[in-house]
């Protein structure tokens, strides 16, 4: 679809810059507002979105597509620093911490507050702010009346940047990085004026270095539980539209939360990246600005909008498509289901024989596997966010280091829809081990798309929160739930699972190399296939619309880069990712920004404690004779039983050297 830019509303509206709201403890907090002109005698419902991203020069270009948007249809839509980041004051210590939502609070009961408000709420967000969206309407706050929460989690340790299936993932390490580079920024003195250099350096000398309080937290224990909405969906009694993405990380929780809500909620989930809607990748982009606007006249106006008649769940499945690392469009189609795994799914079951998946139990053999470590160089990025070639790759090669399990050709098309699982019979030489299962698609042609996958640790098969060592040679069973998806296969494609005991860089390794037994013959695996209907429930949607983009000049382009090379004489793998954001000038306010962020993987093929991640980001904020300027520097190693973490903060002033710090810790490995 092509996106329609709006430059008249149905309300004219009126911009506030620079608002602040304090907080009980005497901090203020930096908000930007777009209001309708008159609200002041016809006051509106407000919507917030409450970000550490920086409004003035992080979010601002979607907040230029988005919030003038909802403003002009009648409401006061405001955008909110939390404290410690932007030109809030303060200090921010940890992600989704209690001092973060309790000034949510406070900032809901300030906007209900206004003149210019009907006194109800709404809160959104993407990502960080679907999150806190979720944990703040835990909280109940009496204005908050709807939310919409997008790329988002119920449960911070199963679903998050840190553990997959209990495996560290080395995007641990790589958010905790772009959060060490994005807290280390300064305030604007335009906004903040001359106490910005104090303000600045009492979050350099506070930084926290998130990874390290991550690491010790490796198994699901009440740090993790804390803000996981899934420990009690009873406290949010909220409406909730939930939205996502199949290729973003946190499209599994979206069924979890549409059972366990018990308030009116609706799913979307489109093809899409860590994308809003309506500017998302890839392709096909929906109206999302219209479809939330439903949502707020329906829960904040009173209006009927028909909420009820939408299906529950509004999906897109996709079309079998070829792998690729850069992905622009994926085609298939949009459906609409009143459950998830059920009513017009069906779970086919299949046997993992030694000659492949059949419909028959075989005949038990024991099939070994100890994958190079090496294994998992085409398994894309964890979080797709469109930062250039993130998709995953042609599996052929992960699949040549891995145990896989062929179906014959198809014989029809086949809708995969829902959550398949893999149910193995398995013993491992290690005390230690975790797995990836993948779900592929072989073409005719012979390339394999990746479907779906997992990662298990499987110390953990019958606890998160309390694992246990495997005794090795011990035989177990566990059962495998992979990731959700809407796909269709074509009739002759064949599926394939694949097992690996590696999947690096995305999953850091055991701390040695692991022989995994599989017992073929009884060992499963579960499809959620959707049975073909007479009539399908039709899903449309408005054509897309946003307000006006921001008004820049690119000084220097947006260029992002992945490469992984083989050394011929080690076989050591090395997976560089180079991400330059560019540089620009906003020519609202004439600041220009810089930032860059490189992230480095290493590992030797036959030892798991060669891994190492490093990283370097640069972060440069500019305006006339005013020059700041931060470097950042991160590295993980580890040994068999302890994680080995360094990182080091630079400032800058112009050229001269304002602050230094560096950090080295140890931190024990408990069963990872």
């Amino acid at each position: 679809m092509a996106i329609k830019t709006v430059t008249k509303f149905p309300r004219p509206i009126h911009e506030i810059e620079s608002v602040w709201i304090t907080m009980s403890d005497g901090v203020k907090l930096a908000a930007r507002m777009w209001l309708p002109k008159d609200a002041e005698k016809k006051p509106v419902p407000a919507v917030l979105e409450y970000l550490p991203y920086r409004k003035r020069d992080g979010t601002h270009v979607r907040d230029a597509l988005t919030h003038p948007y909802l403003a002009g249809h009648g409401y006061a839509s405001i955008r909110v620093d939390m404290r410690g980041n932007g030109d809030s004051e303060g200090l921010m210590f940890d992600e989704y911490a209690k001092q973060e939502q309790d000034d949510a609070l406070e900032v809901i009961a300030w906007i209900a507050r206004q003149k210019w408000c009907s006194g109800k709420v709404g809160m959104f967000g993407i990502s960080w702010g679907g999150f806190n969206a979720l944990q703040v309407a835990a909280r109940k706050p009496p204005a908050l009346k709807a939310i919409v929460t997008l790329c988002s989690t119920d449960d911070r340790y199963e679903d998050d940047i840190h553990y997959k299936g209990g495996c560290l993932i080395n995007e641990n390490l790589g958010w905790a990085a772009t959060m060490f580079a994005y807290s280390s920024r300064p305030p604007d003195p335009e906004i903040v004026g001359n106490r910005w250099r104090k303000m600045w350096m009492e979050r350099l000398e506070n930084e926290p270095f998130l990874i390290i309080p991550w690491l010790k937290h490796p198994h699901r224990d009440d740090y993790w539980k804390h803000g996981s909405v899934c420990e009690n969906f009873g406290n949010i009694d909220t409406p909730a539209l939930i939205v996502g993405g199949w290729n973003d990380a946190y499209s599994n929780a979206i069924p979890r939360l549409m059972r366990g809500l018990r308030v009116s909620r609706k799913a979307i989930i489109g093809p899409w990246a860590h994308k809003y809607p309506h500017f998302a990748v890839p392709q096909p982009r929906i109206g999302f600005l219209q479809e939330m606007l439903r949502w707020w006249d329906q829960w904040l106006k009173g209006e009927n909008r028909d909420i009820s008649r939408d299906p529950d769940y509004r999906v897109y499945v996709i079309d079998a498509y070829k792998p690729g690392t850069s992905v622009a469009k994926l085609e298939g189609r949009w459906i609409g289901q009143s459950f998830w795994g059920f009513g017009n799914i069906d779970t086919s079951s299949f046997y993992l024989t030694a000659d492949g998946i059949s419909g028959r139990e075989g005949a038990e053999q024991a099939l070994t596997i100890s994958s190079p470590q090496t294994v998992g160089v085409d398994g894309g990025e964890y979080c797709i966010i469109w930062l250039g070639p993130e998709f995953p790759g042609d599996q052929k090669r992960d699949d040549a280091g891995s145990l896989i399990f062929d179906s014959p050709a198809l014989v029809d098309d086949m809708d995969i829809v829902g959550q398949p699982a893999v149910e193995i019979d398995f013993a491992a030489d290690r005390p230690v081990a975790s797995v990836a299962v993948r779900l592929n698609d072989v073409w005719p042609t012979g390339e394999v798309s990746r479907i779906t996958y997992h990662l298990q640790n499987l110390c953990m098969r019958e606890s998160r929160e309390r694992p246990t060592a495997l005794e090795p040679g011990k035989r177990y069973r566990m059962k495998i739930k992979l990731d959700d998806i809407a796909w269709r296969i074509p009739k002759g494609h064949k599926l394939r699972i694949s097992i690996s005991t590696s999947y690096f860089p995305m999953m850091w390794p055991a701390p040695e190399p692991v022989k995994l037994t599989v017992y073929a013959g009884k060992s499963r695996v579960h499809i959620p296939v959707r049975r073909k209907l007479d009539t399908e429930t039709p899903v449309t949607w408005q054509p897309v619309e946003t307000a006006e983009p921001v008004k820049m000049k690119v000084i220097e382009p947006e260029v992002n880069t992945r490469e992984s090379t083989l050394d011929p004489k080690t076989g050591e793998l090395k997976v560089e990712i180079a991400d330059d954001f560019g540089r620009q000038k906003l020519l609202d306010h004439g600041m220009e920004i810089f930032g860059s962020g490189r992230e480095t993987y290493t590992i030797k093929p036959g030892d798991p404690l060669s891994a190492k991640m490093e990283t370097h980001w640069v972060e440069e904020r500019s305006r006339g004779s005013w020059h700041t300027r931060t470097d950042t520097y991160t590295r993980l190693t580890s040994t068999k039983t302890h994680w080995q973490v360094w990182g080091k903060l630079v400032a800058f002033e112009g050229k001269k050297k304002v602050f230094e710090k560096e950090w080295n810790e140890e931190i024990e490995r408990k069963l990872q």
